[in-house]
């Protein structure tokens, strides 16, 4: 009875590994290639002495400093706020988020504490409650210059 049944699990696990490799067979656009054709010649650029001249990789944003300056339930006045400071400062970038159930106006990308402290001493007469916060900031815009 153990010969038997040994004898048929053997039969049934030898078809298990008979079975055959598939192929793979991608389908896509033909626009994907021309897309990242694109892509690449708008990192590189070949210069007038024909060398290829390639861009540094962008920035990864990384953990840094804003400055908080507004909170509160009325999404009006966090906007109103917000239309305030861009006026008064149009380089910095304002992110506005909502945790539940207050609206927080935060300001800047800020490497280090410093730079955020000082931007605090500046705006202490228009913006009565300011804090400091660390969290991840966005990576500053720089110009690339070929020259």
């Amino acid at each position: 009875m153990k010969l038997l049944f040994t004898v048929i699990l053997s039969f049934l696990s030898a078809g298990l590994f008979a079975q055959a490799r598939g192929v793979v067979t991608v389908i896509k656009d033909p626009m994907i290639d021309s897309l990242i054709a694109k892509r690449i010649a708008l990192n590189t650029s070949i210069p007038a002495t024909g060398t290829v001249v390639t861009k540094p990789a962008p920035i990864v944003s990384n953990m840094g400093y804003r400055v908080q300056i507004f909170y509160g339930s009325d999404r009006r006045q966090v906007y109103s706020e917000q239309s305030k400071f861009s006026a008064l400062y149009p380089t910095l970038n304002t992110y506005i988020t909502y945790k539940e159930p207050n609206y927080y106006l935060r300001v800047g990308d800020f490497r280090t504490r410093l730079e955020a402290q000082r931007l605090i001493s500046e705006l202490r007469p228009n913006f009565p409650t300011l804090f400091i916060f660390r969290e991840k900031i966005n990576a500053p815009n720089l110009d690339y210059d070929n020259d």
